[in-house]
């Protein structure tokens, strides 16, 4: 092979890989119009939702109503996240998209978590938030700041971020969008401290640099 056709097939491949990554990188693309959830209760397990007869199709597929609704916010972290994913809504499915209302209590907070699927961008529409996120091994770099009304911030696809309502005495509310019809939430104590069955004690304690005992009084909170 001459060094022009090495040239040239080397670029193909390398084309062809940054292809493959970018298809990878989100939910795959639909090859109809749409493709409305049909019923869940199937007999096959599918990556996503078959889809329901096109000619059964009506406008309520493509609607939601209930993010007017404050979530109950009555918790251990003061917050509620009221999700709009192909589960409520079936029009989205295929779609690679989804949104979420989140209400916080005065002084609430919805804990760091990953979304495994998607990037997530968030509005604030009442009140001020401190949000933040940190990157992968080895930095580990922590971007925060102080949203107000009208503010905007990214977080970044399975990134560890949080929100928080910095004001005690009133409630606040934001939007969410994200990059998947089923962007999937790992709450890190959760998975850390009340996974079943549980991770060893010993593990943890190694760990965080923590004694045995306080790790399963962690594990028992959860």
């Amino acid at each position: 092979m001459t060094s022009v056709a090495s040239f040239f097939f080397g670029l193909v491949v390398a084309l062809s890989c940054l292809s493959l990554q970018l298809a990878l990188a989100s939910d795959p693309g639909h090859l109809q119009d749409f493709c409305v959830a049909a019923s869940r209760v199937i007999t096959v397990l599918l990556n996503g939702v078959a889809c329901k007869n096109p000619s059964t199709v009506t406008a309520n597929d493509f609607y939601f109503r209930g993010l007017h609704v404050a979530g109950n916010t009555s918790n251990a972290q003061g917050s509620r996240v009221t999700p709009v994913f192909a589960a409520q809504l079936p029009g989205l499915n295929t779609l690679g998209i989804s949104m979420v209302r989140i209400d916080y209590a005065a002084g609430g907070q919805n804990p760091p978590h990953t979304h495994p699927r998607a990037t997530e961008i968030l509005l604030v529409l009442q009140g001020s938030l401190e949000v933040g996120f940190v990157t992968s091994n080895p930095n580990n770099r922590h971007f925060t700041k102080t949203l107000y009304k009208g503010d905007v911030f990214v977080f970044p696809s399975n990134t560890i971020h949080y929100q928080r309502n910095t004001n005690w005495k009133a409630p606040a509310v934001a939007i969410a969008a994200l990059s998947s019809q089923n962007p999937g939430a790992t709450t890190i104590a959760n998975a850390v401290f009340g996974s079943q069955p549980g991770i060893s004690a010993d593990i943890l304690a190694k760990s965080f640099s923590l004694d045995v005992a306080t790790v399963n009084f962690m594990q028992s909170k959860f």
